[in-house]
């Protein structure tokens, strides 16, 4: 399969058969390579999640892609590079289902009418970060592994795999370099922006906490570093890592 355009927004690309993991197989080849080289496959045998949570796909049916990111903003905005991830493959999947809801669920699970159809993994190699995504193509209804799951395939549609892949990386790079250039996210635009495509705010929502506790509240805003807010029992709470579930799909 040929993806010129995602070539021609690449650093450097390589198409590979099939890969365990494309965030791994990046980082194995990230030492002579260059800022935005793309690694992606439609057969991905041993992804991983956010958690450590494996992501495996029947061959053809999911577009894994991993960036590798040289040029990086200060240590204090770093954690705007997966809100960017999931803000830009939000922006490409919707431009192939204008039809439809399409959003992010914090921090960065990207949703259509709901339904989670990419999950992104950002990565430390290093001096460099590497984001992986992956993306439900062609998985029919079957194969989806969860009933909270979706796919271009079971919303009637056919992906555009290179538009996809290209769309995405376009759109991590000019927000990265927004955000290299201006210093900050908000100076960048990039907090409106994020928060524009953030379906978490202004809902209910469970926050599932690293130490096993759980906050319920309402999601009002992301802090200046990328922090979820979350308002409960009258005090304001920024959440920096939790799984978050929307209290209309829990």
């Amino acid at each position: 399969m040929d993806f010129p355009r995602t070539a021609a927004v690449a650093g450097r690309l390589d198409v590979v058969e099939q890969s365990p993991s494309t965030n791994a197989q990046l980082r194995d080849h990230a030492a002579d390579a260059p800022h935005l080289s793309v690694l992606l496959t439609t057969h991905q045998t041993a992804g991983r999640g956010r958690l450590d949570r494996t992501w495996t796909t029947p061959a053809g049916s999911a577009l894994a892609v991993s960036v590798l990111l040289l040029d990086l903003p200060d240590a204090e905005s770093l954690g705007w590079i997966p809100l960017a991830a999931g803000m830009a493959m939000a922006d490409a999947v919707a431009a192939q289902l204008p039809d439809h809801e399409v959003g992010v669920k914090w921090p960065n699970d990207v949703l259509v009418d709901g339904r989670k159809i990419c999950g992104i993994l950002a990565e430390g190699s290093g001096g460099a970060v590497i984001v992986g995504v992956g993306v439900n193509t062609a998985m029919t209804d079957e194969q989806l592994p969860v009933p909270t799951a979706t796919s271009f395939a079971a919303l009637g549609a056919t992906a555009d795999v290179d538009r996809l892949a290209a769309d995405f990386v376009l759109g991590l790079a000019r927000a990265l370099a927004g955000l290299v250039a201006a210093g900050d996210a908000d100076a960048a635009g990039l907090r409106v922006a994020v928060e524009a495509r953030c379906l978490s705010l202004g809902r209910a929502v469970e926050v599932s906490l690293p130490d096993g506790t759980a906050l319920h509240g309402t999601a009002v805003g992301l802090e200046s570093d990328g922090r979820l807010i979350v308002e409960a029992g009258g005090a304001r709470h920024p959440v920096a890592a939790g799984d978050v579930v929307h209290a209309r799909l829990a």
